[in-house]
């Protein structure tokens, strides 16, 4: 949510969790009592829900804040069953730099970051956003589109791995191929790990086998075999050969499943998203297809009341830009304190809209024709859908661009004339889709 939405009287208590492996330190002050209690819980799920129906005893159906450095894993899923326990994520960064503020010694236990979790929880509660879960479709949803994406960097982390193999031990082949990760190159690596094996084939079988895998581009084709036959090998040394053969052979299999595992993962995230009652608001933006937006779905979720403003995601998802100023000197920065899935997210979708939306690539172009860097001008598109994301998410409209068009047109007349120059030069693209023209650039 953008403020907390119960006052603090109606808060029962309030409880900061320091949290461990094993064993998480607690901290527990009730409303109007200034005596604190203390103690330990396990990290089991029996101890966890013993210690949750003695809250529940205790303060009835009081609300219940609770302060902890997590924001997903164990302790947090399973505290956030129980209705009256309002979640409040303290950053890492900064309940560190407030340890480093309350004991300048350094001095740390686990009683005490508590304590401190506990002071940041009374004190500074304004500037902690309270949690309240998605409902369950959007929560699997946004696990999901997450774990794909760990998956995706882990093939891509994988096939980097297994590249450095080949430029070792058969350079070729990556020259003959385009897409080190297809199941093309794996099933040619397998056959032929090696280039003395593949020298000793039949041109006649390895035609064959291209062929098997759609390759039928005769010129493409005569190359490879062409280049196979004048091909050297780098090294003839078995104790460099050999095991690379053999990583190589594994890394394929990981690759294999890994990919799998995507296809999977993707199947289930389509069928989720086309159940979900946002969907075609969603699916209405350009450029958003199979694998963004569902990512932009759980990017804003299924709570209206968590974001009061686009101003709140566009700071949140770490779009916009820090301002800094000391004395007379003021600068404009990069914002490093984010969650880096949801700012790659609106990244990757506002640079996929430049090219299917003619407004969003004229805008780009007069962000470079402004000396900005491309992911600059990038960043400075996502901070202009986020706003239009979020009028359409809080008024569950689908993106309607001839509506935007319009309303944008409008407005452009009230407007500075560089800015007014550029929706016009914006306009004259979209009704006709010309070329951008060198004035822009």
């Amino acid at each position: 949510m953008s403020k907390e939405t119960v006052v603090a009287g109606e808060w029962a208590a309030f409880v900061a969790l320091d949290w461990g492996d094993r064993e998480h330190s607690w901290a527990l002050q009730a409303a109007g009592m200034q005596k604190r209690e203390t103690g330990k819980l396990a990290q089991s799920p029996e101890a966890i829900e013993s210690w949750a129906a003695s809250l529940a005893a205790r303060f009835g159906e009081g609300l219940i804040a609770v302060a902890l450095e997590q924001s997903r894993g164990a302790l947090f899923c399973a505290l956030s069953r129980y209705q009256n326990l309002i979640l409040h994520p303290v950053p890492p960064a900064a309940s560190a730099r407030f340890r480093a503020f309350a004991a300048p010694s350094g001095s740390k236990s686990d009683d005490a970051d508590a304590s401190m979790l506990l002071d940041i929880l009374l004190w500074h509660r304004d500037k902690l956003r309270a949690l309240h879960p998605d409902d369950e479709p959007t929560r699997e949803q946004r696990a999901l589109v997450e774990q794909r994406r760990q998956l995706v960097d882990q093939k891509t982390a994988t096939t980097n791995q297994m590249t450095a193999l080949l430029k070792l031990s058969f350079p070729q082949v990556l020259e003959w191929f385009d897409e080190t990760d297809s199941p093309l190159l794996a099933g040619f690596l397998r056959r032929w790990p090696t280039l003395p094996q593949l020298q000793a084939e039949q041109p006649e079988s390895i035609l064959q086998f291209l062929h098997s895998h759609n390759c039928r581009s005769q010129v493409r084709n005569r190359q490879r075999i062409e280049q196979i036959a004048s091909a050297r090998p780098l090294t003839t040394d078995p104790a460099v050969i050999d095991p690379s053969v053999l990583m190589v052979r594994t890394l394929l299999d990981i690759i294999e499943v890994l990919r799998a595992g995507i296809r999977t993962m993707e199947q289930r995230i389509e069928q989720l998203f086309a159940a979900h009652p946002d969907a075609a608001i969603f699916g209405s933006f350009p450029g958003a297809g199979p694998a963004l937006a569902p990512r932009l779905l759980v990017a804003f979720g299924s709570d209206r009341s968590r974001f009061a403003s686009a101003a709140e995601v566009q700071t949140f998802s770490g779009i916009a830009p820090v301002v800094s100023q000391s004395g007379q000197s003021k600068w404009t920065h990069f914002r490093w304190a984010c969650p880096k899935f949801l700012r790659q997210t609106f990244h990757e979708f506002a640079a996929l809209s430049i090219q299917q939306c003619a407004w969003a690539r004229a805008f780009y172009a007069l962000q470079r024709g402004r000396a900005k860097g491309h992911h600059a001008a990038v960043r400075s598109l996502a901070y202009k859908w986020i706003r239009i994301l979020y009028a359409c998410w809080r008024d569950r409209t689908p993106y309607q661009e001839s509506r935007y068009t319009e309303r944008t047109q409008a407005r452009s007349a009230q407007r500075p004339k560089e800015i007014a120059k550029a929706v016009q030069f914006q306009f004259k693209n979209i009704a006709g889709f010309a070329k951008l023209s060198g004035s822009a650039s």
